[in-house]
């Protein structure tokens, strides 16, 4: 399974970027909120929302923002009510991809959600129109001087599906039960870890002609810039 590589770099990428603006703490202050109104606000208790607080810590985002943000979410302070919503469908060259919504506007957030579609060359679809082609999974990411090999080594006895490297940058593939495991185990690999979150990742990465390709990558951008999108997953290969 390897639906990480071109789509994986760039976001790898554009986090990075939107960390250093400052854009990343927008959408990870929204997620810690919902995680704290479903889950509690407890790190301990609450496995999503410790990952989302280690994620923050990792862009350094200032610890009053990550207190706020939980405090919204389980009521201590007022907040916005946040809802969420999955919309799947077709881009350029016929990838597809599944879009996660966290909005306080529905109406706003489909009408802007549409209009990359149909701008972009795509085709929003019903529920269930491509979510088959994806599986959950827990994706790690990572930096760090190993080979390929020496990480497979060391991760011979954990649950995991596939390991990629990109130039400095790893990507792990993982049961979604291992992935705490397997993290703390590439972490005393002496890997240091940019990312351990839950995906949708493509069972069949598809790859278009080099024309459709960047007509893709620039859908699936202009659909990642929207402030009301979360995620955006493809297969594109």
């Amino acid at each position: 399974m390897s639906g990480h590589s071109k789509w994986a770099n760039i976001k790898h990428k554009k986090a990075k970027e939107d960390a250093l603006r400052g854009k990343a703490f927008t959408k990870i202050i929204k997620e810690i909120t919902v995680a704290a109104r479903d889950g509690g606000g407890d790190i301990n208790g609450n496995p999503r929302l410790r990952t989302l607080v280690e994620k923050s810590k990792h862009i350094n985002m200032p610890l009053d923002n990550i207190k706020r943000a939980i405090q919204k979410g389980t009521g201590e302070l007022p907040g916005v009510a946040y809802e969420q919503q999955m919309y799947e469908g077709y881009g350029p060259g016929g990838i597809a991809v599944m879009v996660e919504m966290l909005t306080d506007n529905k109406n706003r957030a489909i009408a802007e959600l549409r209009h990359v579609f149909s701008r972009k060359g795509g085709n929003i679809g019903e529920t269930g129109t491509v979510n088959w082609m994806f599986s959950l999974k827990g994706i790690i990411k990572a930096t760090g001087s190993l080979s390929e090999d020496d990480l497979l080594e060391k991760l011979l006895d954990f649950d995991v599906d596939s390991i990629e490297k990109h130039d400095d940058l790893f990507i792990v593939t993982t049961h979604t039960k291992a992935l705490e495991d397997v993290k703390k185990a590439m972490i005393a690999a002496g890997l240091k870890i940019d990312a351990a979150e839950i995906e949708w990742v493509a069972k069949d990465p598809v790859s278009p002609d080099p024309e459709d390709e960047q007509k893709a990558i620039d859908f699936l951008e202009a659909l990642d810039a929207l402030d009301d999108i979360q995620n955006v997953y493809s297969n594109l290969g």
